[in-house]
């Protein structure tokens, strides 16, 4: 989980003015390993539901030197076998990709749950759900203190079966340094 020499990232919250970013997002690069890119139908409805979400929050993420924008990262609900959990996701644009920045968004993230979770009450695990046929996201989340609990058939998008596997943070119980001294 060492992330040293990686950036510092700062998690915008999801304004009308970002519609740029997920109509750069839904590259065919971006969306390979989610079933290819969405329509500008479906863009404006997922443009909708990031700036008035029912629950959770998207974000832009930011470099905290300079605050050019490198990607996005959210979370939201989802029933997961037989309960309600939060699910993660995010995307760096392809020219700031490899340098750790998803990672070290994806700790960043857990914090900002983490602190939501303190004050409002919610959900008590984070999860994602990369493919297992994509490296880039499982490091991600193997970097960022996510716990593997195995392999899982997933849908994503709707109709679209994957084989996935399930990442996993118990939020009371996740320690990072980095992101608790942000907190206090």
């Amino acid at each position: 989980m060492d992330l040293t020499g990686v950036e510092q990232v700062r998690l915008v919250p999801w304004a009308e003015g970002d519609f740029w970013l997920l109509r750069r997002t839904n590259s065919p690069e971006m969306t390979d390993h989610l079933g290819g890119p969405e329509t500008e139908e479906k863009l404006r409805d997922r443009h909708r539901k990031y700036v008035e979400p029912e629950s959770g929050r998207m974000f832009r993420v930011v470099l905290a030197d300079g605050g050019e924008t490198v990607g996005s990262i959210g979370y939201w609900e989802r029933p997961w076998q037989g309960g309600l959990v939060w699910e993660t996701g995010w995307g760096i644009l392809p020219e700031f990709q490899g340098r750790g920045l998803a990672a070290r968004a994806a700790r960043t993230l857990v914090g900002t749950v983490r602190q939501a979770v303190r004050e409002t009450g919610g959900h008590r695990s984070l999860h994602a759900f990369p493919s297992v046929d994509h490296p880039a996201s499982n490091g991600v989340c193997r970097r960022a203190g996510f716990t593997l609990l195995g392999t899982v058939d997933f849908e994503y998008p709707k109709g679209h079966r994957i084989t996935s596997n399930d990442w996993y943070v118990d939020l009371d119980a996740y320690v990072d340094a980095d992101v608790d001294a942000d907190l206090a």
